[in-house]
């Protein structure tokens, strides 16, 4: 069978638009809670964003150079761009839809509403009239667009109006203006009259709420801003541009120099090339191909949208404080009860290999791993592994303290984490600051593995404490993302990361490994070994089966491998969350092959790679999805769990995520996703359950606790 067959593929692109549409489905779901709804909408927009800013804007390069050629799916960038935009315009209309038709009339039954500029009362005019004069006209820059104003550059994803003016005897002028970005775009309104405001005490806003947007407040002062002129039209609109920008890194000499490329790249992106045009569905046909001239966009790049631009403003939205009662109950992170047990992480972890599940059990196993190491007279260093952080990350300010208390602290920190490049950054100036060795990554290669090294001096001589994760060292995303953290002390596993740092922060060249695998070195041979064991297994007829976890699955060389697997017979699952090149299910090819993805209220983040390996099984855990640039141009690490009891656990979480009834879809062989048909079935919310256990264990080790004391 040729493996290199066209139709064997899914499109990279239009897969990853088959995800987006998987989340735009939650917002349409109408068993999530209303601003749940919102949110999911949030992200749709949110994730496009990114898409065309990284994707299209790469595709439309590739386009421009006439001779790139086919993807696995036989699809030239050219053709890839027209089913984008062919797919896109209809998901664009889609989330108008579910915002204008379902949820907007649903929040109005909740008493929360947007309320037009003539049906205020007389109190809110008065209170709006004051906040645009006093807040909002003194920030205001109308441009002219002239012989001597040429068309400037406007930001990338601001808000912005183009307006067309009129005056006797004279052409038409155009002008543009930005809605600000410094103040609320989302305006919350006085409650109607002055009696309700007097009479509210705790609800000051019991007669409902009521909101304005920003750019809707402008319109209506817009007048003003041009006076002698009178305003024929004046429409919204919003331009994405190509934010993906390269980094020369052979004429970067040295650490610096890639800082202040780095720096440079970021305060380019505000004003890459356009690629996408969102603009009010009212637009005249002057403006529109005003803008179209200027932008030099396409008819395919334009996106006219009914109701308001920007998407992502719903997502701070559906979050305020006041709208609890409409989201889901939160989910509050447990304890591991490993590390219930003894205040003592190092000790804990001494006594045996831990395993956590984020966010159900909470990651501050992980921050308090770090802070203990700081405090500690015992350690003598630390070396950590950072790719995206929060702005405020108690781990790096861990960091900062175990270098100002004398510890050797070795930190590499990833600058080319793509829209976290300013943030790593600047911890990356203080990190040094503090007094700890700084590594600016690799050239030509992303660190993306997830590691911390605790060197510590003991009473039987010099001990490696580790956490490796599948997820990064960000506290803020811990608390949304599900992803597993393995702590041991084991020599084995020491040597292997204590060789990492050495190829990463000097030029060994370390082929010792013991346990872990590692890109761009072992860890794609090592797969397909792995998969071509479990092929040569089915063959004699012994037990065969592969397993996986993953947030995308792109690589062709692993995808032949995995076909000719599932042809001499091997049992393969896969839950991929997103991307995924692979078609299932098709006769002779794949049909022993199963692919599931799951999209809930957390985002499905960990990697697991489990082979049956003749009933002794072999699970790895990984921050490396299957594809070309985690397997050949990144730093990644999989890691192998080994304890009869945590491995047991993994298999539990693989297959109580791939037993979801209510959240889990399955993918067709033409790359669409169809709900799992409950008929028959019980209720069963894989993420709902992986919390109330979490929250059970918790419960358990607290009583036992008790009944000892």
């Amino acid at each position: 069978m040729n493996l290199t067959n066209f139709e064997y593929y899914n499109n990279r692109e239009l897969s990853w638009l088959e995800f987006n549409g998987r989340v735009l489905e939650e917002a349409h779901d109408k068993t999530n809670p209303l601003m749940e709804r919102l949110k999911f909408l949030a992200i749709t927009a949110s994730n496009l964003d990114e898409f065309f800013m990284v994707r299209v804007s790469g595709l439309q390069e590739l386009a421009e150079t006439k001779n790139a050629k086919h993807d696995a799916s036989g699809l030239t960038p050219e053709k890839q761009l027209k089913l984008i935009g062919r797919k896109v315009h209809e998901m664009s209309a889609n989330q108008q839809n579910c915002l204008n038709r379902s949820i907007i009339p649903l929040l109005a039954k909740e008493s929360i509403t947007f309320p037009k500029y003539k049906k205020l009362t007389d109190v809110q005019l008065n209170a709006v009239e004051r906040y645009y004069n006093s807040f909002v006209y003194p920030i205001l820059t109308p441009m002219a667009i002239d012989g001597s104003r040429p068309f400037p550059l406007l930001n990338n994803r601001t808000l912005n109006i183009i307006i067309t003016l009129i005056r006797e005897d004279e052409d038409d002028h155009i002008a543009l203006l930005q809605v600000p970005t410094v103040i609320p775009r989302c305006i919350e309104l006085l409650p109607r009259t002055a009696e309700e405001q007097s009479a509210a005490v705790n609800d000051k806003f019991a007669a409902g709420r009521q909101y304005m947007l920003l750019e809707d407040l402008i319109l209506q002062h817009i007048e003003g801003l041009f006076e002698g002129y009178e305003v024929e039209s004046a429409t919204i609109f919003r331009v994405t541009r190509d934010s993906d920008l390269p980094v020369d890194e052979e004429d970067a000499e040295d650490a610096k120099a890639l800082l202040s490329e780095m720096q440079k790249n970021i305060r380019r992106r505000k004003f890459g090339v356009p690629v996408r045009l969102e603009i009010e569905k009212s637009v005249s046909t002057a403006e529109r191909e005003f803008l179209m001239e200027k932008l030099e966009l396409d008819e395919e790049d334009i996106y006219e949208i009914s109701g308001p631009l920007d998407l992502t403003l719903w997502m701070s939205f559906a979050n305020r404080p006041e709208f609890a009662h409409l989201r889901n109950i939160p989910w509050t992170p447990q304890p591991s009860p490993d590390f219930m047990a003894c205040d003592d992480t190092f000790e804990v972890i001494r006594n045996k290999d831990v395993l956590v599940h984020h966010p159900y059990e909470s990651f501050d196993c992980v921050t308090n791993f770090v802070q203990q190491a700081a405090a500690d007279s015992q350690v003598l260093a630390i070396k950590q592994t950072l790719y995206r952080v929060s702005g405020n990350s108690p781990i790096v300010r861990s960091l900062m303290q175990a270098a100002e208390n004398g510890k050797q602290v070795t930190v590499l920190v990833e600058l080319k984490a793509r829209f976290d490049e300013e943030n790593n950054i600047n911890w990356a100036q203080q990190l040094e600051k503090s007094g700890c060795h700084v590594v600016y990554g690799l050239a030509g290669l992303k660190v993306h593995c997830k590691i911390c090294l605790v060197v510590r001096k003991e009473e039987d001589g010099i001990r490696r404490y580790i956490h490796l994760g599948t997820g990064n060292y960000n506290d803020s995303t811990a608390r949304i993302y599900t992803d597993l953290s393995f702590f041991t002390c084991k020599e084995t596993f020491g040597q292997d990361v204590s060789g990492l740092f050495n190829v990463i922060t000097g030029y060994s060249t370390f082929s010792g490994w013991k346990r872990l695998l590692c890109a761009p070195v072992t860890l794609r041979g090592t797969l397909l070994r792995y998969i071509d064991n479990e092929a040569k297994n089915a063959r004699d007829g012994k037990p065969a089966r592969i397993l996986a976890k993953l947030n995308s699955l792109v690589d062709v060389g692993i995808i032949q491998a995995l076909y000719c697997a599932s042809m001499d017979g091997v049992s393969i699952k896969l839950l991929v969350r997103g991307i995924c090149c692979l078609k299932p299910g098709i006769a002779g090819l794949s049909d022993n092959i199963t692919v599931v993805s799951i999209v809930d209220r957390y985002l499905e983040h960990s990697r697991i790679y489990y082979f049956e390996s003749n009933g002794n099984p072999k699970i790895f855990l990984s921050s490396a999805d299957w594809m070309p640039r985690n397997l050949d141009r990144r730093v990644e690490v999989a890691f192998p769990v080994e304890t009869p009891e945590l491995k047991k656990e993994i298999m539990d979480i693989l297959q109580i995520s791939m037993s979801d009834t209510v959240k889990l879809r399955a993918q067709r062989p033409d790359g669409v996703y169809d709900r799992v048909d409950r008929r028959g079935k019980e209720y069963f919310q894989s993420q709902a359950v992986f919390q109330e256990r979490a929250k059970r264990r918790a419960e358990e080790f607290a009583k036992r606790e008790a009944v000892i004391f």
